[in-house]
């Protein structure tokens, strides 16, 4: 009979993922990179007042890239325990997973500049 592991409480669950969030963070600099565009861009958003749909936007895109950086950032963690050595499967997955972070940066990128360039170009 397969042993069962008992579920964690909700809470608990929630502290969990704080905590990843936390120390991804605190030991990431890619991460901290993002945030900082995260700050840049509420700021602009604010001064140049961006319509609700905008912010639904922007929005959306913080939480595509922020998540894939964390998503990132476990594949690389989990590679590095699995192996020490330089293999071209773990090469593979850590490439292919930035790469994702990569797409949806730029993407957020180009699509920020849709929103802000007009309206940075209207003021008098």
């Amino acid at each position: 009979m397969k042993h069962q592991r008992k579920r964690q409480s909700l809470a608990k669950s929630f502290y969990h993922a704080f905590e990843g969030i936390f120390a991804t963070v605190r030991s990431e600099r890619n991460i901290k990179i993002h945030l900082g565009f995260v700050v840049l861009v509420v700021t602009a958003g604010i001064v140049l007042k961006i319509s609700l749909q905008e912010w639904l936007i922007v929005l959306t895109l913080f939480g595509l890239v922020l998540s894939l950086e964390l998503v990132n950032t476990a594949l690389e963690a989990t590679v590095d325990l699995v192996t020490e050595e330089r293999r071209p499967l773990a090469k593979k997955a850590k490439d292919a997973a930035a790469g994702a972070v990569l797409i949806a940066a730029i993407n957020a990128a180009i699509i920020g500049c849709l929103i802000f360039v007009p309206k940075i170009l209207a003021v008098p």
